[in-house]
C-alpha cells in the first residue's frame, strides 16, 4: 500500500482504530522518519485522544485509557531498549489483556509478538511511504482495511 503523505499515514492509523480491540498487538517497523508515530497518532486521535500524541521515545511506554481514549492503548517505543530482558519490567504482557499494544521498533524484541499485525513502513521514491503488512489469523475479517 502506498501512503502518499503524512495526512494519508495518519488517516491509515484512524482506519486501524475502527477495527482494533483489547488484546491486539500492532507493531510498527521502519527507519527513522518513516511514519510510525504518524500511524500511532492517527489511531489514537480516532480513539478520542484530543491532543497530539507525543512519541514515546524517551518515556518508552505512553499509556492511554478511557475517558481519554475509547479503549486502553499502550504506545511503546523500543528504540532505546538495549536488552530484551528490559521488556519484562514494562508490564506489557499484563497490559495486553485489556489494552491495545502499539509497538514501535519491535525488532529490538524479535519474536516477542508473533501474533501481531506487523506493519512495515519504508520511503517510496516519490516521497510517500510504502506500507507492507504481515497479517495474523486474528486479523482475518478485519484486514484489509476499508
Amino acid at each position: 500500500m502506498i501512503l502518499p503523505d503524512a495526512a494519508a499515514t495518519e488517516s491509515f492509523g484512524a482506519r486501524l482504530a475502527a477495527v482494533v480491540r483489547p488484546g491486539d498487538v500492532i507493531t510498527l517497523s521502519g527507519p527513522l522518519g518513516a511514519g510510525k508515530t504518524s500511524i500511532a497518532r492517527g489511531l489514537l486521535g480516532a480513539l478520542g485522544l484530543e491532543e497530539e500524541a507525543p512519541s514515546p521515545t524517551f518515556a518508552i511506554v505512553q499509556p492511554y485509557a478511557p475517558p481519554e481514549t475509547r479503549l486502553p492503548v499502550m504506545h511503546v517505543d523500543l528504540y532505546r531498549i538495549e536488552h530484551v530482558e528490559e521488556l519484562d519490567e514494562l508490564g506489557l504482557d499484563e497490559a495486553r489483556e485489556d489494552s491495545v499494544l502499539l509497538i514501535e521498533w519491535p525488532e529490538r524484541a524479535p519474536d516477542r509478538w508473533p501474533d501481531a499485525l506487523a506493519l512495515t513502513l519504508d520511503f517510496a521514491p516519490d516521497g510517500g511511504r510504502r506500507l507492507t503488512a504481515t497479517v495474523p489469523t486474528a486479523w482475518e475479517g478485519r484486514w484489509p482495511l476499508t
